[in-house]
């Protein structure tokens, strides 16, 4: 073997290993730059976001909340109840309950079903019927409710008689509210458990309409006046 060969074999090596350092360098190099331009646009959402409120925008439409200076004043209203069994006070309520059962019947759209329910916590004709009696009012008319305000007063009146009558338990109430009294108390009134409920979708019902409950005291402690 010549000199000549011997003495390049090490010059070769290094020149391969200054070629790695750079190439290593350089791949870091693109790296790290990339990450810096990830926690650019990671700070301009962060800063787009609070500027322009975008989080309150999303949660007012995945979790809508109106009138609730309406549903503070009716969930604790001194109200009575006429009742065959004489005049009731009608109990307080969780006005995030209400404003899960209005989520449900109608995420605070004004609306009729197909079922002849008008509002925004959707209410029939039959029901209102028996809320007027129950109320001792007299100069109802189904179309009043499409006002919000009645809507409300009317269907949080009727959600308290109910949490009278069921002894506060909120799955019978939710469970009559949606499927009707009767039913509710062939599943057991107030000693019914969430798998007594015959009917699928007002199993269903149930489950939601708890579950809004849980995420507007979470998201509107404030609004509601759960502070």
């Amino acid at each position: 073997m010549s000199p000549t060969r011997t003495a390049a074999r090490p010059a070769a090596r290094r020149a391969a290993a200054k070629r790695r350092t750079v190439k290593t360098r350089s791949v870091w190099g693109r790296r790290l730059f990339a990450l810096g331009i990830l926690g650019g646009v990671v700070l301009m959402a962060i800063g787009f976001w609070k500027l322009f409120d975008v989080g309150d925008k999303v949660q007012s439409v995945i979790l809508p909340l109106k009138h609730e200076d309406i549903i503070r004043a009716e969930a604790d209203d001194p109200d009575i109840a006429h009742t065959l069994e004489g005049d009731i006070e009608l109990p307080p309520i969780d006005p995030a309950l209400i404003a899960g059962v209005i989520y449900q019947e109608s995420k605070f759209v004004d609306q009729t079903s197909s079922a002849g329910a008008r509002g925004l916590m959707q209410i029939t004709p039959d029901t209102a019927d028996t809320i007027e009696n129950l109320s001792g009012g007299s100069t109802f008319t189904f179309e009043d409710l499409a006002d919000p305000e009645l809507n409300i007063r009317y269907g949080t009146y009727y959600l308290r008689y109910l949490m009278n009558k069921y002894d506060g338990d909120e799955i019978a109430v939710l469970a009559a509210y949606n499927a009707g009294e009767g039913n509710a108390d062939a599943w057991g009134g107030a000693d019914m458990s969430r798998s007594d409920i015959e009917f699928p979708e007002t199993a269903a019902y149930v489950d939601e309409v708890l579950e809004k409950r849980d995420q507007y005291a979470k998201n509107y402690a404030e609004e509601l006046g759960l502070d």
